[in-house]
Protein backbone atom coordinates (compact mmCIF):
# COMPACT_ATOMS: atom_id res chain seq x y z
CA UNK A 1 0.00 0.00 0.00
CA UNK A 2 1.69 3.06 -0.96
CA UNK A 3 1.84 5.78 2.15
CA UNK A 4 -0.21 8.58 1.58
CA UNK A 5 -3.27 5.89 1.38
CA UNK A 6 -2.24 4.36 4.34
CA UNK A 7 -1.99 7.79 6.54
CA UNK A 8 -5.63 8.69 4.68
CA UNK A 9 -7.03 5.36 5.63
CA UNK A 10 -5.45 5.26 9.30
CA UNK A 11 -6.95 9.01 10.06
CA UNK A 12 -9.86 8.46 8.89
CA UNK A 13 -10.58 5.02 10.67
CA UNK A 14 -13.90 5.29 13.30
CA UNK A 15 -10.88 3.73 16.66
CA UNK A 16 -8.63 6.74 15.74
CA UNK A 17 -9.52 9.84 18.76
CA UNK A 18 -9.89 13.11 17.67
CA UNK A 19 -6.68 14.36 19.87
CA UNK A 20 -4.99 11.34 18.20
CA UNK A 21 -5.83 12.40 14.88
CA UNK A 22 -4.83 15.79 15.12
CA UNK A 23 -1.34 15.18 16.66
CA UNK A 24 -0.17 12.19 14.00
CA UNK A 25 -2.12 14.53 10.90
CA UNK A 26 0.91 16.49 11.50
CA UNK A 27 3.57 13.71 12.32
CA UNK A 28 2.66 11.59 9.13
CA UNK A 29 3.11 14.68 6.88
CA UNK A 30 5.75 14.75 7.85
CA UNK A 31 7.54 11.86 7.09
CA UNK A 32 5.67 11.55 3.85
CA UNK A 33 7.19 14.73 3.05
CA UNK A 34 10.19 12.35 3.98
CA UNK A 35 10.17 8.97 2.54
CA UNK A 36 7.97 10.01 -0.11
CA UNK A 37 4.83 8.33 -1.70
CA UNK A 38 6.69 4.71 -1.69
CA UNK A 39 5.00 1.38 -0.04
CA UNK A 40 4.59 1.27 3.26
CA UNK A 41 5.71 -2.46 3.45
CA UNK A 42 9.69 -1.35 2.77
CA UNK A 43 9.38 0.60 5.99
CA UNK A 44 12.12 -1.00 8.28
CA UNK A 45 14.43 -0.37 10.53
CA UNK A 46 17.13 1.03 8.22
CA UNK A 47 14.28 3.84 6.87
CA UNK A 48 13.56 4.70 10.33
CA UNK A 49 16.87 5.02 11.57
CA UNK A 50 17.34 7.31 8.22
CA UNK A 51 14.51 9.39 9.37
CA UNK A 52 15.18 9.66 12.59
CA UNK A 53 19.04 10.66 12.00
CA UNK A 54 17.57 13.62 9.31
CA UNK A 55 15.16 14.34 12.35
CA UNK A 56 18.10 14.97 14.22
CA UNK A 57 19.70 17.50 12.12
CA UNK A 58 18.85 21.25 12.73
CA UNK A 59 16.25 22.28 9.86
CA UNK A 60 15.12 25.58 8.99
CA UNK A 61 12.20 25.95 11.80
CA UNK A 62 15.27 24.80 14.42
CA UNK A 63 16.55 21.76 15.96
CA UNK A 64 14.17 19.18 16.85
CA UNK A 65 13.37 18.42 20.65
CA UNK A 66 14.14 14.39 21.84
CA UNK A 67 10.40 14.49 22.71
CA UNK A 68 9.48 15.69 19.07
CA UNK A 69 11.49 13.20 17.64
CA UNK A 70 9.70 10.44 19.70
CA UNK A 71 6.58 11.60 19.08
CA UNK A 72 7.11 11.54 15.26
CA UNK A 73 8.53 8.04 15.34
CA UNK A 74 5.38 6.87 17.43
CA UNK A 75 3.15 7.85 14.75
CA UNK A 76 4.70 6.35 12.02
CA UNK A 77 5.03 2.97 14.48
CA UNK A 78 1.38 3.76 14.99
CA UNK A 79 0.56 3.64 11.22
CA UNK A 80 2.67 0.63 10.50
CA UNK A 81 0.87 -1.13 13.31
CA UNK A 82 -2.87 -0.24 12.13
CA UNK A 83 -2.11 -1.03 8.57
CA UNK A 84 0.10 -4.19 8.20
CA UNK A 85 -0.09 -5.47 12.14
CA UNK A 86 1.98 -5.32 14.88
CA UNK A 87 4.79 -8.25 13.48
CA UNK A 88 5.75 -5.49 11.27
CA UNK A 89 6.67 -2.92 13.32
CA UNK A 90 10.16 -2.18 14.35
CA UNK A 91 10.60 -2.18 17.99
CA UNK A 92 14.49 -0.93 18.16
CA UNK A 93 14.78 2.05 20.06
CA UNK A 94 15.97 4.61 18.11
CA UNK A 95 14.76 7.96 19.50
CA UNK A 96 17.47 9.63 21.75
CA UNK A 97 17.02 10.09 25.51
CA UNK A 98 15.07 12.66 26.62
CA UNK A 99 15.73 15.05 29.52
CA UNK A 100 14.40 14.16 32.85
CA UNK A 101 12.06 17.03 33.35
CA UNK A 102 10.30 16.90 36.80
CA UNK A 103 6.68 18.11 36.68
CA UNK A 104 6.54 21.82 38.47
CA UNK A 105 4.33 21.47 41.02
CA UNK A 106 2.46 24.25 43.22
CA UNK A 107 2.80 24.00 47.02
CA UNK A 108 -0.69 23.73 48.94
CA UNK A 109 -0.81 27.50 49.70
CA UNK A 110 0.10 28.11 45.97
CA UNK A 111 -2.97 25.98 45.17
CA UNK A 112 -4.91 27.98 47.02
CA UNK A 113 -4.20 31.26 46.04
CA UNK A 114 -4.65 29.72 42.63
CA UNK A 115 -8.24 28.92 43.26
CA UNK A 116 -9.18 31.48 44.68
CA UNK A 117 -7.81 33.94 42.47
CA UNK A 118 -9.08 32.00 39.71
CA UNK A 119 -12.27 30.48 41.05
CA UNK A 120 -13.47 34.12 42.73
CA UNK A 121 -15.87 36.60 41.85
CA UNK A 122 -19.67 36.38 42.53
CA UNK A 123 -22.32 35.31 40.36
CA UNK A 124 -23.05 31.93 38.21
CA UNK A 125 -19.98 31.47 36.08
CA UNK A 126 -17.63 32.25 38.98
CA UNK A 127 -19.30 29.31 41.11
CA UNK A 128 -18.96 27.48 38.16
CA UNK A 129 -15.28 28.34 37.84
CA UNK A 130 -14.45 27.64 41.46
CA UNK A 131 -16.34 24.15 41.55
CA UNK A 132 -14.37 23.07 38.25
CA UNK A 133 -10.68 24.40 39.47
CA UNK A 134 -11.50 22.39 42.92
CA UNK A 135 -12.63 19.22 41.31
CA UNK A 136 -9.37 19.25 39.16
CA UNK A 137 -7.24 19.59 41.85
CA UNK A 138 -9.65 16.93 44.05
CA UNK A 139 -9.05 14.49 41.93
CA UNK A 140 -6.17 15.14 39.93
CA UNK A 141 -8.16 15.50 36.57
CA UNK A 142 -6.89 16.28 32.93
CA UNK A 143 -8.24 19.20 31.10
CA UNK A 144 -10.80 17.12 28.85
CA UNK A 145 -11.74 14.76 31.45
CA UNK A 146 -13.07 17.46 33.62
CA UNK A 147 -14.52 19.51 30.83
CA UNK A 148 -16.24 15.53 29.49
CA UNK A 149 -17.79 14.85 32.91
CA UNK A 150 -21.63 14.30 32.87
CA UNK A 151 -23.77 14.66 35.79
CA UNK A 152 -24.38 11.71 36.97
CA UNK A 153 -20.47 11.18 36.95
CA UNK A 154 -20.35 12.55 40.48
CA UNK A 155 -21.75 10.38 43.00
CA UNK A 156 -22.15 12.56 46.78
CA UNK A 157 -23.55 9.24 47.91
CA UNK A 158 -20.23 7.10 47.59
CA UNK A 159 -18.01 9.97 47.20
CA UNK A 160 -16.36 9.54 44.00
CA UNK A 161 -16.06 10.54 40.68
CA UNK A 162 -16.20 8.34 37.62
CA UNK A 163 -13.83 9.36 35.16
CA UNK A 164 -13.81 8.59 31.64
CA UNK A 165 -10.22 8.72 30.20
CA UNK A 166 -9.31 10.96 27.91
CA UNK A 167 -6.73 8.97 26.40
CA UNK A 168 -8.62 6.04 25.74
CA UNK A 169 -7.45 4.36 28.56
CA UNK A 170 -10.05 2.32 31.02
CA UNK A 171 -12.97 4.92 32.74
CA UNK A 172 -11.88 5.16 36.14
CA UNK A 173 -13.27 5.87 39.92
CA UNK A 174 -11.77 8.64 42.04
CA UNK A 175 -12.09 9.55 45.40
CA UNK A 176 -14.44 12.87 45.84
CA UNK A 177 -12.63 15.41 48.29
CA UNK A 178 -14.86 17.21 51.24
CA UNK A 179 -13.94 20.55 49.92
CA UNK A 180 -14.43 19.21 45.96
CA UNK A 181 -17.88 18.19 47.11
CA UNK A 182 -18.88 21.23 48.55
CA UNK A 183 -18.16 23.80 45.65
CA UNK A 184 -19.55 21.58 43.11
CA UNK A 185 -22.83 20.39 45.22
CA UNK A 186 -23.11 24.36 45.54
CA UNK A 187 -22.70 25.19 42.02
CA UNK A 188 -25.44 22.65 40.91
CA UNK A 189 -27.97 23.67 43.65
CA UNK A 190 -26.99 27.99 42.79
CA UNK A 191 -25.67 27.76 39.20
CA UNK A 192 -26.09 25.32 36.95
CA UNK A 193 -29.93 25.64 36.76
CA UNK A 194 -29.08 29.52 35.94
CA UNK A 195 -26.66 28.42 32.88
CA UNK A 196 -28.77 25.28 31.78
CA UNK A 197 -30.49 24.85 28.30
CA UNK A 198 -32.83 22.22 27.78
CA UNK A 199 -31.80 18.77 28.28
CA UNK A 200 -27.99 19.36 28.60
CA UNK A 201 -25.86 16.59 30.48
CA UNK A 202 -22.92 17.72 30.90
CA UNK A 203 -21.59 18.80 34.69
CA UNK A 204 -20.02 22.01 33.93
CA UNK A 205 -21.98 24.29 31.42
CA UNK A 206 -20.75 27.60 29.87
CA UNK A 207 -22.87 30.69 29.73
CA UNK A 208 -25.17 29.90 26.51
CA UNK A 209 -25.87 26.39 28.33
CA UNK A 210 -23.45 24.14 26.03
CA UNK A 211 -20.65 22.16 27.53
CA UNK A 212 -17.35 23.34 28.40
CA UNK A 213 -14.69 22.71 26.01
CA UNK A 214 -10.87 23.21 27.61
CA UNK A 215 -10.06 26.39 26.17
CA UNK A 216 -12.11 27.56 29.22
CA UNK A 217 -9.42 25.91 32.09
CA UNK A 218 -7.02 27.64 29.74
CA UNK A 219 -8.47 31.21 30.61
CA UNK A 220 -8.55 30.19 34.18
CA UNK A 221 -4.89 29.17 34.46
CA UNK A 222 -2.78 29.30 32.30
CA UNK A 223 -1.29 26.12 32.56
CA UNK A 224 -3.96 23.91 34.55
CA UNK A 225 -2.27 20.71 33.84
CA UNK A 226 -0.11 22.09 37.04
CA UNK A 227 -3.11 21.17 39.21
CA UNK A 228 -2.95 17.43 38.15
CA UNK A 229 0.97 17.82 38.86
CA UNK A 230 -0.18 19.14 42.03
CA UNK A 231 -2.80 16.35 42.85
CA UNK A 232 -0.07 13.68 42.46
CA UNK A 233 2.96 15.26 44.01
CA UNK A 234 0.79 16.38 47.20
CA UNK A 235 -0.84 12.42 47.61
CA UNK A 236 3.12 11.08 47.40
CA UNK A 237 4.18 13.72 50.03
CA UNK A 238 1.52 12.75 51.93
CA UNK A 239 2.30 9.22 52.58
CA UNK A 240 0.46 7.90 49.19
CA UNK A 241 2.83 5.29 46.95
CA UNK A 242 3.29 5.49 43.40
CA UNK A 243 0.86 1.98 42.54
CA UNK A 244 -2.16 4.63 44.02
CA UNK A 245 -1.07 7.07 42.58
CA UNK A 246 -0.72 5.11 39.12
CA UNK A 247 -4.53 4.08 39.25
CA UNK A 248 -5.54 7.87 40.40
CA UNK A 249 -4.10 9.38 37.37
CA UNK A 250 -5.26 6.75 34.97
CA UNK A 251 -1.89 5.79 34.32
CA UNK A 252 -1.38 2.70 31.68
CA UNK A 253 1.99 1.93 33.17
CA UNK A 254 3.58 2.46 36.26
CA UNK A 255 6.62 3.97 34.28
CA UNK A 256 5.07 7.10 33.33
CA UNK A 257 3.95 7.74 37.16
CA UNK A 258 7.44 7.15 37.73
CA UNK A 259 8.57 11.06 37.15
CA UNK A 260 7.20 11.60 40.42
CA UNK A 261 9.28 9.51 42.00
CA UNK A 262 12.29 12.14 42.82
CA UNK A 263 9.56 13.13 45.57
CA UNK A 264 8.45 9.90 46.86
CA UNK A 265 12.59 9.74 47.49
CA UNK A 266 12.23 12.40 49.47
CA UNK A 267 9.12 11.33 51.36
CA UNK A 268 11.14 7.65 52.28
CA UNK A 269 14.75 9.77 53.22
CA UNK A 270 12.29 11.56 55.66
CA UNK A 271 10.93 8.19 56.95
CA UNK A 272 14.23 6.87 57.11
CA UNK A 273 15.76 9.76 59.11
CA UNK A 274 12.62 9.68 61.18
CA UNK A 275 13.17 5.40 61.88
CA UNK A 276 16.34 3.84 61.48
CA UNK A 277 18.51 3.85 64.66
CA UNK A 278 21.52 4.97 62.73
CA UNK A 279 20.04 7.20 59.92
Amino acid sequence: MRLSAAVDRFLAAAGVSDATRRAYASDLRDFAAWYGDGPLEEVDVRVLADYTADLGRARAGGKLSPATIARRLAAVRSLLRFTLGPAQVPEVPLAPRRGRRLPEAPKPAEVDDLIETAGGGEGALALRNRALLELVYSAGLRSAEAVGLDLGDVDFEQEHVHVRNAKGAKDRIVPLGEEAAYWVARYLREARPRLARGAQNALFLSIRGQRLDTSTLRRLLRNPHRLRHAFATHMLEGGADLRVIQELLGHASLSTTQIYSHVDGKRLRRVYDRSHPRS
